[in-house]
C-alpha cells in the first residue's frame, strides 16, 4: 500500500518536474531576460515600475492580476509610480504616487488604482493635483476626511519616500514603463514573438530564480 501511494505521488510530481524544465529551456539570459548588477533580494519579490498616465501600463493591467494569481504565495507583488515620464510635471506624478499611497494604506490599492486609470484613459479626465485625485476617492466611496487625514501622515510620506528611492536605485534600467525587476536582480525582455501568456510566465518564472 506505501508502495502504492509513494507511486502515485511520483506520478503527480512528475508533470510539475516536466513543467518547471521546460520553462527553464524556454527562457534565455541575454534574450528574454537580463541579469542586473544588483543584489538579489532577500525574498521573492516581483516589482513593477508604471505611470498611470501611459497607456501601455493601463493595458498591462490584466496582465498583473494573471502573474498575482501564478506567482507563489511566498512572492511580493509590488507597484512602483514612477515621476519622470512626460505626460505631465514631476510634481502632478508625485502627487498621483501620494495617493496609491494612501489607497495602500486604507487597503484599497487595487481598486483606487483602478479608479485612476479609468479617469484618464476612459473618461479622459486631466489630473493637475491632489484635489482632482482626491475627487476619485470620494467618487470611489473613499471618506473626504479619511483622504486629508492620510494625505500628509508620516506613513504615507514614508511609503512615497520608499516609492521613489526605488525609482533612484534603479533609474538607469528604467528606459520606459510598464518595466519589472524580479528578486532585486532579474529584468525580463518582452521579445515581438512573445504572446501575453508568455509575458506573465516568464516573469512568474524569474520569480523562482536565486
Amino acid at each position: 500500500m506505501k508502495k502504492f501511494a509513494l507511486f502515485i505521488l511520483m506520478a503527480l510530481l512528475l508533470p510539475l518536474q516536466a513543467c518547471a524544465q521546460e520553462q527553464e529551456a524556454k527562457w534565455k539570459e541575454g534574450t528574454h531576460y537580463t541579469v542586473l548588477d544588483e543584489p538579489a533580494s532577500a525574498k521573492p519579490e516581483i516589482k513593477e515600475f508604471f505611470s498611470y498616465w501611459c497607456p501601455h501600463c493601463y493595458r498591462f493591467e490584466p496582465l498583473v492580476a494573471q502573474m498575482k494569481e501564478k506567482m507563489g504565495d511566498d512572492v511580493k507583488f509590488t507597484k512602483v509610480h514612477v515621476n519622470f515620464m512626460r505626460f505631465t510635471g514631476p510634481d502632478v506624478q508625485d502627487d498621483a504616487t501620494r495617493a496609491m499611497m494612501i489607497g495602500r494604506a486604507i487597503k484599497q490599492e487595487e481598486a483606487m488604482n483602478a479608479a485612476i486609470f479609468k479617469y484618464i484613459h476612459e473618461q479622459r479626465a486631466t489630473i493637475t493635483g491632489l484635489d482632482d485625485l482626491r475627487n476619485v476617492f470620494v467618487v470611489n466611496g473613499v471618506e473626504p476626511a479619511e483622504f486629508d487625514k492620510l494625505a500628509n501622515s508620516f506613513g504615507v510620506n514614508s511609503m512615497l519616500k520608499k516609492n521613489n528611492q526605488q525609482i533612484d536605485q534603479y533609474r538607469e534600467y528604467l528606459s520606459g514603463v510598464p518595466n519589472f525587476i524580479v528578486n532585486g536582480k532579474y529584468q525580463p525582455t518582452f521579445t515581438s514573438d512573445m504572446t501575453m501568456d508568455d509575458i506573465v510566465d516568464l516573469i512568474v518564472w524569474l520569480s523562482t530564480q536565486k
